[in-house]
């Protein structure tokens, strides 16, 4: 990728609290991005480790800040209103950034003036069998209209490998103090207020799962949080005077569908392709099979099935029968 004319700064925003050796190889990594232009701000919420103090004394333009609050969230904002740079960047103490990370970044967004927010694609140390479906389904989702697509089917940026541009960020009213992901949260606004997003081809972060990881240690980030997360965004835009027809009347089409319900949102049915479903009820509401979708208009199709391989399908049989995703359904699930 060629480089850009100018090198504008970046500041990267590293929340951390207790982090350890992890904060060490973290910040290690930052120091040797071959784009030197940095500003590394660790963000310290209330660590007692000593950590932040020991990842200052690694590279002079590492600046340690103490969270005026508490959590990632005012962390977060803190490291931002402190930065110095034109873009930026975020990192977590657990994850190690590979060297052309950075530089490959602003390359993208000089590039693309389209672009307000890139992500990067990861490779996972640690994790399971679902955790890494779920990277590589990351990785594949890299221009905008990929993003825009499945923006309802889980996160669709890795979020230590964000960088924005400041003027974005600041559009957007930074992060909130929400019942779900921080993240998450962030991307659906700038989704909604038509932010392009992209990733660059190419791994540029390994993604160090384990136990004490926040995502894993907070209930913030489990299914219901990410669940009512979806509900509440799909009632306030693509579901805004529109009902909604739930393809999936298992488990997961439920859930969503309470959660739906909650924000005000009208279900006006379920379709299943289990023959012990269809022509029952669930949530008082008729199930019926997939031909429904083609005369559930006005309505919008949310399909809400977990199931591996399930999406594929059911996105072949809609193309195949002249549905156009995004506007007659979308997948949530």
């Amino acid at each position: 990728m060629r480089e850009p004319v100018s090198r504008p700064l970046v500041s990267v925003l590293l929340p951390v609290r207790d982090g350890g050796d992890r904060l060490l190889a973290a910040v290690e990594s930052l120091c040797r991005q071959e784009y030197r232009e940095l500003d590394i701000l660790v963000v310290d919420d209330h660590s007692t480790d000593g950590a932040p103090q020991r990842a200052a004394a690694l590279d002079p333009r590492v600046r340690v800040l103490p969270n005026p609050g508490r959590g990632i969230v005012a962390a977060l904002n803190a490291g931002a209103a402190a930065a110095r740079g034109a873009l930026l960047a975020r990192m977590d103490a657990d994850d190690i950034a590979h060297p052309q990370r950075i530089g490959t970044q602003v390359a993208l967004l000089a590039a693309r003036p389209d672009l307000g927010i890139v992500g990067a694609q990861v490779e996972v140390a640690g994790g399971g069998a679902g955790w890494r479906r779920y990277v590589d389904w990351l990785n594949g989702l890299t221009e905008p209209g990929d993003i825009a697509r499945e923006i309802f089917v889980e996160s669709p940026i890795p979020h230590p490998t964000a960088m924005f541009r400041r003027e974005v960020f600041q559009d957007l009213g930074g992060y909130r103090e929400v019942p779900w992901p921080e993240d998450y949260d962030l991307w659906l606004r700038a989704w909604a207020a038509g932010v392009a997003m992209a990733k660059p081809e190419g791994v540029l972060l390994t993604w160090r799962d384990h136990p004490a990881r926040l995502s894993r240690a907070s209930g913030r980030y489990g299914p219901q949080a990410f669940r009512r997360a979806r509900a509440h965004f799909l009632a306030r835009t693509l579901l805004r005077n529109r009902a909604a027809v739930v393809w999936g009347a298992g488990p997961t089409g439920r859930r969503l569908a309470d959660a739906l319900l909650a924000e005000g949102v009208d279900i006006a049915g379920f379709i299943d392709v289990h023959p012990r479903r269809v022509g029952g009820t669930k949530r008082g509401r008729l199930v019926h099979g997939p031909g429904f979708a083609l005369r559930a208009a006005p309505a919008l199709v949310v399909v809400a099935v977990g199931a591996a391989g399930a999406r594929e399908e059911i996105r072949g049989w809609c193309a195949d029968h002249g549905l156009a995703e995004g506007t007659d359904f979308i997948f949530a699930a």
